[in-house]
């Protein structure tokens, strides 16, 4: 009888350690998965080779998008550094967190998506650059640039100091980002990292290990390089952002970077050899000189765009090396997309494609199929609920954005969002893109340049590129009618105010003078 009961006994207790066994195993399937947001500054689809890149190859940004979901239209809500970042944080419109243009300290005492996760139990971390002015808030750990920061020797500010870190700056954020993934969290949360880079923002400077990168390549321009505006609005030929006009002497590399040490500058006179450029771009002219400064600005933005994927790589490996790549949602995203000469530009801001897009690739292991591409019509404004239906946590009713987690599960969802709302309002400023806003769908696109009173309407099936508006035409006028129905039903939805802040008269972007003048951008 004593035997039977001590049988029992054991094959109970055998029975709660397997039990406990079973269930510790389980933990990483069922413990709320970390978020690792991997976020640049203006960088272009089109040079991303996952993306359809001819320029460059991005081995690391593709090697996501295999493993994951790459999402081919994914749209910004204002096509600008601050507030992108701002609508990224709030899951809100520009109207409603506050952040219009560039400038402004953002309202860090609202509700944003990395307060709701340490409600939820996350740790948080934001590293990298910041571009907010404000101190930033809901997070246990920061190291961040100050402003825009420099591509090398970059101030690095925490809540208590600023300290100058030696070397480029794509390099130094990642090895901050990896020294907080091993020895700065708590091993025993789940934890969100933003992880920021600086790169490919203007003016491109690159680092050691690519500044000779693409030497002898020479780049086709888009064929809408030269486009003259004559099928837009008055808006597009008023901006002040051409690269065979409006790059200056820092863009191109005549001038140097004033914040090198004598050991960086040396690699730099060695690799662009200004004197020398200067005098060969003084004797051309015409096509030839547009030629030389298209080559020039391609090399360096892609430069760029290679070091942030060599340091995605390194951050990626390391996931895979410590066993954390199987319990961590990995985004790749930008605050927005950008011009590689598509119209003659450089820049962003405006509802045009290569702004209006932003690169969106989401790994989630065991959720969302490997190599899956996504068309639906996504947002910046949903990363935020997105982020929180990850986590399990609640999504505040006042986000004005949807979260993806059905369409990364399920593969697409065509019901998800019919149209699409937009809206620029810096203007007068830098590069003189007039206020805007518009409605896109699958197939159309609508614009209204308010301070003009001026419509722009696009079939992106026949018209892509975006060259022939066909607003005003007899043909197309049930198609206008419906959409500017759609529009202001939109703005409706959304709570949109108008626009009455005055216009100043005088010349907008008077402090472009020219590709060896200044521009502040």
């Amino acid at each position: 009888m004593i035997k039977n009961t001590l049988r029992s006994s054991r094959f109970v207790v055998l029975l709660l350690v397997l039990g406990a066994s079973l269930s510790s195993c389980s933990t990483p399937d069922t413990a709320p998965p970390n978020i690792l947001l991997i976020f640049t500054d203006d960088h272009a689809s089109a040079a991303i080779s996952a993306y359809g890149s001819t320029f460059n190859n991005t081995p690391n940004i593709d090697r996501l998008a295999a493993e994951g979901m790459l999402f081919e239209t994914a749209l910004v809500t204002n096509s600008i550094c601050a507030p992108s970042r701002a609508t990224v944080l709030t899951g809100k419109y520009s109207h409603l967190n506050g952040q219009m243009v560039n400038g402004p300290a953002f309202d860090g005492s609202q509700q944003t998506f990395p307060k709701l996760l340490q409600a939820a139990g996350y740790t948080t971390a934001m590293i990298g650059k910041w571009h907010l002015r404000s101190a930033p808030t809901g997070f246990d750990h920061y190291q961040v640039l100050v402003g825009q920061g420099p591509y090398y020797n970059p101030p690095i500010r925490t809540p208590t100091d600023t300290t100058i870190i030696e070397g480029y700056t794509t390099d130094i954020l990642t090895d901050l980002a990896l020294d907080w993934l091993e020895d700065g969290r708590p091993k025993d949360k789940p934890f969100l990292l933003m992880y920021q880079h600086k790169a490919p923002h203007r003016n491109w400077q690159p680092g050691p290990d690519h500044i000779d990168d693409f030497m002898d390549q020479e780049f086709e321009m888009p064929a809408t390089f030269y486009d003259d505006h004559s099928g837009h609005s008055s808006a597009p030929a008023q901006s002040v952002m051409r690269i065979d006009q409006h790059l200056n002497a820092n863009d191109l590399k005549i001038t140097p970077p004033r914040n090198l040490t004598d050991e960086q500058l040396a690699r730099w006179n060695e690799s662009y050899d200004p004197r020398n450029e200067a005098v060969r771009a003084s004797g051309l002219h015409g096509a030839e000189l547009d030629q030389w400064k298209f080559n020039r600005y391609m090399r360096d933005y892609l430069r760029a765009v290679q070091s942030v994927d060599d340091n995605i790589g390194r951050v990626l490996d390391y996931l895979d090396e410590t066993g954390l790549a199987d319990n961590t949602v990995v985004i790749y995203a930008s605050d927005q997309g950008w011009y590689l000469g598509e119209h003659g530009w450089y820049d962003k801001r405006w509802m045009y494609e290569p702004s209006l897009k932003t690169p969106f690739i989401v790994r989630w292991p065991g959720q969302t199929e490997a190599g899956v591409r996504n068309s639906d019509l996504v947002s910046n404004v949903d990363f935020a609920p997105t982020f929180l239906d990850i986590a399990g946590a609640d999504i505040p009713a006042d986000m004005q954005g949807k979260s993806l987690v059905s369409i990364l599960k399920e593969g697409s969802d065509p019901d998800f969002r019919d149209a699409f709302y937009y809206q620029y309002y810096e203007y007068p400023a830098s590069h003189c893109v007039r206020r805007h806003y518009g409605v896109r769908t699958d197939r159309y696109k609508l614009i209204y340049f308010y301070g003009i009173d001026e419509w722009e309407m696009y079939d992106l099936q026949e018209d892509p590129d975006e060259v022939s508006s066909i607003y005003g035409m007899e043909e197309h006028a049930v198609l206008e009618a419906s959409l500017k129905v759609r529009l202001d039903q939109l703005r409706e939805e959304y709570e949109v105010p108008e626009d009455t802040r005055p216009i100043p008269d005088g010349v907008c972007g008077s402090d472009v003078t020219g590709w060896m003048g200044y521009d502040a951008d």
